[in-house]
């Protein structure tokens, strides 16, 4: 777009972008750009899971049943929430001490390529819910900044964070005349048609082409983030919570259309964890499912009449914040 400002920085772990057009009320399109820029990378330290002193780290290690937390903070936990009730506990980012016991205990060097995890994994199984749900036992206030929950207790970051905090900026720039802000493959756009354009976690060719003028879209996926545990077998940042080990479905990648960049990363996830048989299910929005042989589905959005009387379909996540 004409006169738009773009920055391209490394943020969240992998590549952040942030577009804007017009002035608006954080300024020129220049100066809103930056300031976005600098909102990200401070949430980027701040929700850090491998940060010993980050907001994260404190709020799982504090002793305590009920915990003071920033505002961010507090909707974080509440997306953590209601994205597993949203999902009947398929998407659980309470799984910190499994996704640990996995092997990911800090930032990953390059991943397995994604032929080779396929090869050595283990039997396809879609994923199920927690038996110990322990995302039932977070409790938040919003308003007050007040997070309870069990001591013990843990929330990982993630994905969720980067729907989330693509969101929050979107709320700073609504007032201009256009933006786009990626985090990390979480986008959230306003204000004119784009391209958005899903390539293949196999060979980074083109599989299809969105022309998007608003809302969220979402790529979940186990060809990033792997690596091989202490065993020599593969793993993934996406795991069966089921069974605390990294899910291998049947699908390797998931796209995902919805209103907002949070829920958009909650479907995504969904509709991977759940393998081939229900993942179109919970694309009620649209996107575009790959599956472990290369090839990859273009599911068209169910029309609102239909989101509405449900035809067998999953309904979109509705999470509080929004």
């Amino acid at each position: 777009m004409k006169g738009e400002a773009i920055l391209r920085f490394d943020c969240f772990g992998s590549r952040c972008s942030v577009l804007v057009a017009g002035r608006g009320s954080l300024g020129s399109a220049d100066l809103a750009a930056q300031l976005v820029r600098r909102q990200l990378l401070e949430w980027h330290a701040r929700f850090s899971r491998f940060e010993a002193g980050s907001e994260l780290s404190l709020l799982n290690a504090d002793p305590r049943p009920r915990v003071d937390v920033t505002r961010t903070m507090a909707r974080l936990a509440d997306a953590v929430v209601g994205a597993a009730e949203a999902t009947g506990g398929l998407v659980d980012a309470t799984l910190v001490g499994e996704i640990e016991s996995a092997g990911y205990t800090s930032d990953l060097g390059e991943s397995v390529p994604l032929h080779e995890a396929l090869a050595l994994a283990p039997a396809r199984a879609p994923g199920s819910a927690s038996p110990l749900a322990r995302w039932r036992e977070i409790e938040v206030d919003t308003t007050k900044g007040v997070i309870a929950r069990t001591p013990g207790v843990r929330i990982d970051s993630g994905g969720l964070a980067k729907g989330l905090f693509a969101d929050l900026a979107a709320e700073r720039l609504a007032q201009h005349a256009a933006f786009a802000v990626d985090c990390g493959g979480d986008l959230r756009l306003g204000g004119a048609l784009r391209t958005v354009e899903v390539t293949s976690p196999f060979d980074e060719s083109i599989l299809h082409r969105f022309q998007l003028a608003e809302g969220g879209v979402a790529t979940s996926g186990i060809g990033r983030r792997s690596w091989l545990d202490a065993s020599g077998a593969p793993a993934h940042h996406l795991l069966d919570a089921g069974t605390g080990r990294p899910a291998f479905t049947g699908i390797v990648q998931v796209t995902a259309l919805a209103p907002s960049a949070l829920v958009a990363e909650t479907l995504a996830k969904a509709a991977l964890l759940s393998g081939p048989a229900s993942a179109r299910e919970w694309l009620v929005h649209g996107g575009v499912v790959v599956f472990e042989d290369g090839a990859h589905e273009v599911v068209e959005p169910l029309r609102k009449a239909e989101r509405d009387a449900g035809h067998q379909h999953r309904p979109a996540p509705v999470l509080d914040h929004q």
